[in-house]
């Protein structure tokens, strides 16, 4: 998991690099990383390499920094000194590349797991980790046939005889493979997550599906992904409103444990921590996750904030509505609050991920 996010940080980087190149612009600098450099190459034009502080990636683009002095020998190579069109390729490439990513990622999903019905099987899909299912042996594909001496018709009438039963000992059958096993497992008293007192398992079940060809999975692949840009702008906007900023200073005085999960930012190590637990959550799962990671950088580079991306962008727009060229510098208080705010998001998501690391048991 940690190889793909590196994967499509460089795919965004690659994307503004390719597009400054066709457009003429000079590109000096592809990197991975910030901070000191660790190894790097240059060929031709551009130095290529690693930088020790893993956040991400960066192409230097010539005239893209207000501040910089342009030698005179690149003159008509400059991004400052191309068209609007040029400029919003190569700012936006990036983003798109992202948006890209995700869409693939959700229509190789549907191609090779196809498309839930809303039906659950009687079998089962996952067993929560610590779980009373977990401690009776219960396994991911086992298919229940009875339950506390009683036959089972479907999903509903298992969850309803699981319910009524807090604190009991039952026996649960199930066809594993090609055996009958009978297992004995005490029912829970409280859920876990609501406290509510009632009987409790353990288990989620499989979701029947059906398979879905190429035309279908296209338009349904672009459902997902809108469904996925809203959702990811909710995130986005709820978690740097002042009384989330607010919850999320505290974490470093209770390790985040008043924080909603909504809340909690991930640094590389927690996508290295959701990468490890495949085996728990499921490569569908795990790629459904890719998707949204995607979606998300997509959305927050976008933002027509400087010096993201959709800042770069709202200066061109400006640019072309005024026809005058706007003085980036004035911004440059703006930029430093945003660097300051995600960096100190990306701290407490460091923070977090060292002193309670992800668990999606």
């Amino acid at each position: 998991m940690l190889g793909a996010l590196v994967f499509f940080v460089m795919v965004h980087e690659a994307g503004h690099f390719v597009a400054a190149r066709l457009t003429g612009m000079k590109v000096t600098e592809f990197f991975f990383g910030f901070g000191p450099r660790l190894w790097s190459t240059k060929k031709q034009q551009t130095e290529y390499g690693v930088k020790a502080i893993p956040a991400g990636g960066y192409v230097r683009i010539t005239g893209m920094n207000p501040f910089e002095q342009v030698d005179p020998a690149d003159v008509g190579r400059t991004y400052r000194e191309k068209k609007f069109w040029q400029k919003v390729v190569v700012v936006l490439a990036g983003v798109a590349l992202h948006f890209a990513m995700a869409y693939l990622l959700m229509l190789a999903t549907l191609m090779v797991f196809g498309l839930p019905t809303g039906e659950f099987l009687l079998s089962v899909g996952r067993v929560a980790e610590a779980s009373p299912a977990d401690a009776s042996g219960l396994q991911e594909g086992d298919r229940i046939i009875s339950f506390d001496g009683a036959s089972v018709s479907g999903w509903d009438d298992f969850v309803d005889a699981i319910q009524s039963r807090p604190g009991q000992n039952v026996v649960v059958v199930v066809q594993r493979d090609d055996q009958i096993v009978r297992l004995e497992a005490t029912i829970g008293n409280r859920h876990p997550d609501s406290g509510e007192v009632i009987g409790y398992l353990g288990i989620v079940p499989e979701e029947q599906r059906r398979s879905v060809g190429i035309i279908e999975a296209v338009g349904v692949a672009g459902r997902e992904l809108l469904a996925m840009i809203g959702a990811a702008y909710e995130a986005l906007f709820n978690l740097i409103r002042p009384s989330s900023l607010a919850k999320l200073a505290a974490v470093f005085t209770d390790a985040g444990q008043s924080l909603p999960d909504e809340l909690r930012p991930t640094s590389p190590l927690g996508v290295a921590q959701i990468g490890s637990q495949v085996g728990v959550i499921g490569l569908e799962r795990l790629l459904i996750i890719m998707a949204f990671l995607n979606v998300f950088l997509g959305v927050l580079n976008g933002l027509p904030i400087y010096p993201l991306d959709g800042g770069h962008f709202a200066v061109a727009v400006y640019e072309r509505v005024t026809h005058r060229q706007a003085d980036v510098r004035k911004l440059a208080p703006v930029a430093a609050m945003v660097v300051v705010l995600l960096v100190f998001i990306g701290m407490v998501g460091l923070f977090l991920d060292i002193v309670n690391p992800i668990d999606l048991g």
